[in-house]
């Protein structure tokens, strides 16, 4: 807290020494939205470039042996080695994003969205000073694909006729459209991912709410374990229901079907091979005007019904209507550990 207000921050490891000559230990360094950085004393960028410059601080172990010979950059899997520079790059960035601006990655994917839009040589340009900008360790990841990592962009980066990376193919105009088109597909991509979570998603409320348990879901390719387990509260898990006369293979069945406006829409639904199905044809249909206000009640009927007419022993200890409690339970809000993200780096406050 600085005069009240909540700073936060990230952390991540770094090797420092207390003394010149010194042993290297492994510490935390923290960044914090307001450019304050901490290991040991406070400082800001310009402070940590200088506990870099004069070996106080190390981006690595100093005692790792070098790595062998890496193979022609062309066919590497790995990135540019960390260095003091490129950490002073990522710290830069990690204080854009505790402050919700746009990172130089996303900066990054603006210039791929332009270039997309007007593929002019200006822009071309604009997109490599972009990608310059990222931090060179970090490259790779840029794209967010396992798989060719940054060498579409390598390649759209590089002139026709010249080699890419000086040991990689001969750039072509075909291999320039080749990578236009992958930025294509994976626009279709994000567009399918995002008609397919507003049909998962339909009937949500405009406010997202504070869930009470968050049930994280398994697939089970070859169909539900013989064993009892917590899936079985699950709603489309299938126990079988009679709710108001009708009768829904699950309760994710009943949901969707009472969500509808038409009769015919309510019998596929009802009807539907899976649970998944009945979801997906419910949140494409119409639903009826006075749905956003009865839906919670009629969740909490079908789960009723599924809780009441089937025998207790069909559901694992602890779970509603089991005969015994559970011996141990996981409640949202209890402190837990804080992990880091996929950079490396984990959230804090000050």
């Amino acid at each position: 807290m600085v005069d009240g207000e909540r700073i936060d921050g990230a952390w991540c490891h770094i090797w420092r020494r207390y003394r010149p000559g010194g042993e290297y230990y492994l510490d935390d360094l923290i960044v914090f939205a307001d450019g304050a950085i901490t290991c040991g004393e406070r400082t800001d960028l310009a402070g940590l470039e200088k506990m870099l410059a004069t070996g106080r601080l190390a981006v690595t172990d100093p005692g790792t042996p070098p790595l062998s010979d890496e193979p022609p950059k062309w066919a590497s899997r790995h990135g540019e080695p960390l260095t003091p520079e490129g950490f002073l790059l990522e710290v830069a960035d990690r204080i854009e994003a505790l402050n919700e601006r746009p990172t130089a990655g996303q900066r990054c994917w603006a210039a791929i969205r332009h270039f997309q839009q007007e593929p002019a040589e200006s822009n071309r340009a604009l997109l490599r000073a972009a990608y310059l900008a990222v931090p060179p360790h970090l490259r790779i990841y840029v794209l967010g694909d396992m798989d060719r990592q940054d060498r579409p962009l390598r390649i759209l980066l590089t002139n026709i006729g010249e080699v890419v990376d000086g040991d990689g193919p001969v750039v072509t105009a075909e291999m320039h459209q080749d990578v236009l088109d992958y930025f294509s597909r994976g626009d279709q991509g994000v567009r399918s991912e995002q008609e397919r979570r507003a049909v998962q998603h339909a009937d949500d409320p405009s406010e997202p709410g504070r869930p009470a348990l968050i049930s994280r879901e398994t697939v089970y390719p070859q169909g539900w374990p013989e064993q009892p387990g917590l899936f079985m509260l699950r709603n489309d898990f299938p126990a079988q229901i009679v709710f108001a006369g009708e009768s829904y293979a699950s309760v994710l069945h009943g949901y969707w079907a009472l969500s509808t406006a038409d009769a015919f829409d309510r019998s596929r639904i009802r009807d539907a091979a899976s649970g998944r199905e009945a979801h997906d044809l419910g949140g494409r249909a119409t639903h009826r005007s006075d749905w956003p206000d009865v839906r919670l009640a009629v969740m909490a009927e079908l789960l009723r019904a599924k809780f009441t007419q089937h025998p207790r022993s069909s559901f694992p200890p602890g779970t509603p209507g089991s005969a015994t409690p559970a011996s141990r339970t996981h409640r949202s809000g209890e402190m837990s550990p804080t992990v880091g993200d996929e950079t490396g780096w984990g959230g804090c406050s000050s």
